[in-house]
């Protein structure tokens, strides 16, 4: 797709805007963020410049930053090994999530020394920058990305998705100015967001910024990228890349025909995925409206022999604007690849992705509860 900024933003007249240094020129940038399916584990995510192809089933590795259990490192590699043999190939990552980038490292020399040139050149390391609130200097920002480098031992992160915290301090467009700058000398092959809103994802454009995606989190209860931030990437071709899409686990078997308000009737909610997720579904509609919604989807996986987790990640893949979506991994404690890999053969018809539209509407309007993508992590 190609358009420019300004012709795009014309099209986007509901979308807020508070930003009027960059609205009263016509901005010249085109951003071409596109992606093409070469098949159905993969896709590409482009703009003018850079381009980079991830499997579309990720790898998640907040699990490593402690409480989902004791991590230990040679296990933690090798089962990074096995999910690579398995195509997936694609690890996301943050700079805050304990040993991730470390784990990386070895993982990556591991595979450099192992495997042959064609199979690492399928490898991709995301990863992100979480910044306190300080001063975003050209040299703040490099000494940061070189850590993540080092510990990954990678001359050029394959993406680095940026977070801020605080939207009244405008330092993140100087930040994602020093970031592009670092991806035209070769350290960084694509720059991204993560828990960005609408609002600032287009004034980011605005700013000639060519963002390739923004990491946001999004699932069948979670439907607010579809209602405000998807138009926009839709128009400009960046792309969704999502987390909580199984909800930590919840969207599983496991909690299926479970009671939660009878102490120590249902399984434990004993990490810290599982806690975050099932305050989203308190927010929601509580419990038991997520019970219609499990056996809803049960209905559909049993249809066609797979799990409620497939079930769950297919119908955000299809999501308009998604490229990826986030599978946590566990490593070295517990593996699910056959069951992520069976994401791919699965296709979901009209009567599936009616049936749970039908409950997942039943639901509250999150973008209301909550507010737009990421706004959970700024009140």
């Amino acid at each position: 797709m190609a358009a420019t900024v300004h012709t795009v933003f014309a099209n986007l007249p509901h979308i807020k805007s508070t930003t009027t240094s960059t609205r009263t020129r016509t901005l010249s940038v085109s951003v071409r963020c596109c992606v093409r399916t070469e098949e159905a584990r993969r896709v590409t995510l482009s703009n003018k410049n850079d381009s980079l192809d991830i499997c579309r089933v990720l790898n998640g590795m907040w699990q490593t930053s402690g409480g989902w259990g004791r991590i230990d490192r040679d296990d933690a590699v090798e089962s990074m090994l096995r999910y690579a043999d398995s195509g997936l190939s694609t690890f996301d990552m943050a700079d805050h999530y304990g040993p991730a980038e470390d784990l990386y490292g070895i993982f990556i020399n591991r595979v450099r020394r192992e495997r042959p040139p064609e199979f690492s050149e399928k490898i991709r390391g995301l990863t992100k920058w979480v910044p306190p609130p300080v001063k975003m200097t050209s040299s703040y920002v490099r000494e940061s990305i070189n850590v993540s480098r080092k510990r990954m031992d990678v001359a050029s992160l394959d993406m680095l998705q940026f977070h801020w915290w605080d939207y009244s301090n405008t330092g993140y467009l100087d930040a994602l100015k020093h970031l592009t700058d670092l991806k035209e000398e070769g350290k960084i092959k694509t720059v991204a967001l993560t828990n960005f809103d609408t609002e600032r994802l287009q004034i980011i454009l605005e700013n000639e910024i060519p963002v390739v995606s923004n990491q946001v989190q999004h699932s069948i209860v979670d439907m607010r990228p579809q209602q405000k931030m998807a138009e926009l990437c839709q128009l400009t071709g960046v792309k969704l890349i999502t987390y909580g899409t199984v909800m930590g686990g919840l969207l599983s078997e496991k909690f299926l025909d479970t009671n939660l308000s009878i102490p120590f009737a249902g399984p434990p909610l004993n990490t810290p995925s599982l806690q975050k997720y099932k305050r989203m579904v308190d927010a929601w509609g509580g419990w038991s409206q997520f019970q219609v919604l499990l056996q809803t989807l049960k209905k559909v996986a049993s249809k066609h022999g797979v799990s409620i987790p497939n079930v769950a990640v297919k119908y955000v893949l299809d999501q308009p604007a998604v490229a990826g979506s986030m599978i946590g991994v566990r490593l070295g404690l517990s593996e699910h690849i056959q069951e992520s890999n069976a994401v791919f053969s699965l296709a979901l018809d009209d009567d599936d992705v009616s049936s749970i539209q039908e409950v997942s509407k039943k639901g509250k309007d999150l973008l209301r509860v909550i507010g737009d993508c990421g706004d959970e992590y700024r009140r």
